[in-house]
């Protein structure tokens, strides 16, 4: 009994959270094993309405407009684990040790690389396959680098504009969101005529968020805010 005290967990509760996943796990299978083996799926609606949506992709068209509010959510998902990984304190602080100089020339010649790749990836999002999510990721890698290297990013702009840029994808959806509602009386429904270029301002605030959502991910924790104001 004092063991099971000192763990912290009590039996009971270990077993239910089995029973609890358990079932989760089972109801998964059922749900998966009870899909046709041929769906038609929304394709061809989508290819229907894709005229309207700004872009020629189709994943970026329901991504972005036909069910924006689905990305909203993951950028809104993903700042949260941020904001739970800050809840834990501040980053733990290590001694650097110093780079070598191929990692140092790999990081030179990687991260303008990987910033070029970004940019690819978000522009040709439009037609081809690409966009936010691909971009922050490319971009965030680059700021894991620098990381990586000794160096601190997070150093050279305010603490304040860091922040501005992690919640800048989530509120240019919000406010996109509460324009078209009081517009269009529908929410993220974009006009056909101005799509195109509202789809581009929402992927260019995202992919800036979620590169740099994931580079302080890869902190572990919040920096110091004496380091960084």
């Amino acid at each position: 009994m004092h063991n099971v005290e000192q763990s912290g967990t009590a039996p009971w509760l270990r077993r239910l959270v089995a029973i609890a996943v358990s079932v989760l796990a089972a109801g998964l299978g059922y749900v998966v094993l009870s899909l046709p083996q041929q769906a038609a799926g929304l394709s061809q609606i989508v290819q229907a309405q894709l005229h309207l949506s700004g872009v020629t992709n189709p994943v970026t068209a329901v991504l972005l407009n036909f069910r924006g509010y689905d990305t909203l959510l993951e950028m809104i998902v993903l700042l949260l684990a941020l904001l739970g990984v800050w809840t834990s304190g501040e980053m733990t602080t290590q001694a650097e040790e110093a780079t070598g100089a191929v990692l140092d020339a790999m990081v030179r010649l990687l991260v303008p690389l990987l910033i070029l790749v970004a940019a690819y990836l978000l522009w040709v999002g439009a037609h081809a396959p690409g966009g936010a999510f691909q971009a922050g990721a490319v971009l965030g890698a680059a700021g894991v680098l620098l990381l990586l290297t000794g160096r601190r990013p997070y150093l050279a702009l305010p603490a304040w504009l860091w922040r501005l840029v992690l919640i800048a994808g989530p509120m240019m959806f919000v406010l996109i969101a509460i324009i078209t509602a009081v517009l269009t009386s529908h929410l993220l429904q974009l006009p056909p005529g101005h799509a195109g270029l509202i789809i581009l301002a929402l992927e260019t605030a995202a992919t800036l968020s979620i590169a740099v959502t994931l580079t302080a991910l890869f902190l572990g924790g919040e920096p110091p805010y004496q380091e960084y104001q």
